[in-house]
């Protein structure tokens, strides 16, 4: 990691740290098809991610689930998820873990990202969607309530500036 890279994101660590930012998923209204409703991207995450170079829009692939890695159809669950990056993201780079929630409600999984967990360093709070075009997010048929397939174990992610 170049030295620049390593100094920016130590001072990243330590905005962090006297922030005391706020990393949960928790509290949030759910509409009556069961996706989640709109949120706000806390402060702290819009710091952190300017900071790591990451604009609104930009985008990256991602392996939704890490241990579904290059499987076909996978298996989501309402909850907690663990994806890996495939491609660098901004000062991030591949194999960086990326923590969120998934809610598997509506006609589509929706997914968000509020953590990452960069290769040898602290968490860092994150604004950042799981998203591909052409309703490739969409449960296959057979999902169940509060489960999902999906027939691809990749998507696009994308950093946002508010979750809506």
């Amino acid at each position: 990691m170049p030295t620049a890279q390593a100094l920016s994101i130590g001072a990243i660590l330590l905005l962090c740290t006297f922030c005391g930012c706020a990393t949960t998923s928790g509290g949030v209204a759910l509409r009556p098809d069961g996706t989640p409703g709109p949120q706000d991207c806390p402060k702290e995450a819009k710091l952190t991610m300017r900071a790591m170079r990451l604009q609104v829009g930009d985008t990256a692939w991602v392996e939704l689930d890490a241990n579904q890695i290059k499987s076909s159809p996978i298996y989501l669950y309402d909850g907690p998820i663990e994806s890996v990056l495939k491609d660098d993201f901004g000062t991030l780079e591949a194999t960086t873990r990326l923590y969120g929630q998934v809610w598997t409600g509506g006609p589509q999984v929706v997914i968000r990202y509020y953590e990452a967990d960069p290769p040898d360093l602290e968490k860092l709070p994150i604004c950042a969607v799981a998203r591909l075009s052409e309703n490739q997010l969409r449960k296959l048929p057979g999902s169940k309530p509060g489960m999902a397939m999906l027939q691809f174990s990749v998507s696009g992610v994308t950093v946002v500036d508010a979750f809506r």
